[in-house]
């Protein structure tokens, strides 16, 4: 038996893609509006080009939104002034307006983390795993901080601790880098409600459909190995990473279907509905899976979503113990109760927002596997 399986994942994003990295971006402090685009500023290159040594302009400076230092002649996609361009504006033009960064390489590149693709896979496998080994939910073993509360059903499945964890033969590599060019957009998200209100905007840098990256994924198969065994590791999980890619896909069919149902029960979900639909029907390769990524995903793509709603006892114990429920709640009522979607607008010439309508969902992905050893 080889002691290790290599692969190489081609990660093609089917629906924007977010990632944050933490930040928010201000309107004319990180960012400048100009001609149909969105100019990222380079603060640094600004501010070396004043003369701060004489302390009048040095106090201006310190007075002045960034943007307003520049000069029509200043934007032009050669000029150090900026980092990088984004293709089309945000909804709000008002100045300290927010936009949620992307996370970035210190290069301003486009990538995808290791971390964030074993988590979604890490979250797959435990779903798949629940149903395998038929547990049920049980309140007493829920941990105090909900951060943590599923840890205890986790140990059993995949191991008690760090070391002895089957997922530490799960080894992801960050994806390849690639220059943000006409990659990334601003995305203009809102919360959509079951009775079909929505909540306020949330502007998002995001990778635009799509794009395609490139990754590895290394199963360590010694960690499955009579000389593991013999080392005391005794690894749960060896079927299920080797037979990922039918695993992971079960999960996504399950969220599938289930999310299609969701927006069909909504007024103005027929947009996303019929994308599900379209999901639905795709028949992939057995070294093929779909997958959700990234912020948006939604509580039930969390750790064992959907298998803990099976019982409503449970549930809403859950709910009150952990306050998941924003707003006034009867028990009961539907959990969640919103998506987070992206918007498509309708803007008359002088770009004014004049209509919006739910789109699309956040993060969706076609991974493909090739091995290559």
């Amino acid at each position: 038996m080889a002691d290790y399986a290599l692969y190489r994942l081609k990660i093609s994003l089917l629906t924007p893609l977010h990632i944050g990295n933490g930040r928010e971006l201000m309107h004319e402090y990180d960012y400048a509006l100009y001609k149909g685009a969105t100019w990222r500023l380079n603060e640094a290159a600004l501010l070396e080009a004043q003369n701060v040594e004489d302390p009048r302009i040095a106090v201006r400076l310190a007075q002045t939104p960034p943007a307003h230092l520049l000069k029509d002649s200043d934007f032009d996609p050669q000029s150090p002034y900026f980092r990088y361009i984004i293709r089309g504006l945000p909804r709000s033009r008002a100045e300290g307006a927010v936009v949620r960064e992307q996370l970035k390489d210190p290069f301003d590149n486009l990538y995808l983390p290791g971390t964030s693709l074993k988590g979604a896979l890490r979250t797959a496998l435990a779903w798949y795993a629940w149903g395998e080994r038929k547990l049920r939910p049980d309140v007493s073993r829920l941990g105090r901080d909900r951060r943590f509360a599923a840890q205890g059903y986790e140990c059993d499945l995949f191991g008690p601790d760090p070391n002895h964890d089957a997922l530490r033969a799960l080894i992801i590599s960050d994806s390849q880098p690639l220059p943000i060019r006409d990659r990334l957009i601003l995305a203009n998200v809102r919360v959509l409600n079951r009775g079909g209100s929505l909540g306020s905007p949330i502007e998002v840098e995001a990778i635009r459909a799509d794009t395609t990256f490139e990754a590895t994924l290394k199963l360590d198969l010694a960690l499955f190995s009579e000389w593991a065994r013999r080392q005391k590791l005794n690894l749960n999980g060896e079927e299920w990473l080797r037979n990922l890619a039918k695993v992971v896909q079960t999960h996504s069919q399950e969220r599938i279907r289930r999310e299609k149902a969701w927006f069909a029960a909504i007024s103005n979900g027929a947009r996303l509905s019929q994308f599900y639909e379209q999901l639905e029907k795709v028949q992939l390769p057995a070294n093929a899976f779909l997958m959700q990524l990234g912020w948006g995903t939604g509580w039930e793509d969390k750790t064992f979503g959907t298998r803990l709603s099976s019982d409503n006892q449970f549930m809403e114990r859950l709910i009150r113990q952990y306050s998941l429920a924003r707003g006034k709640r009867q028990p009961d009522d539907p959990f969640p109760k919103s998506r987070r979607v992206i918007m498509a607008y309708q803007r008359d010439p002088s770009g004014k927002v004049i209509g919006e309508q739910p789109a699309l969902p956040l993060g969706w992905l076609l991974v493909e596997m090739e091995k290559v050893k």
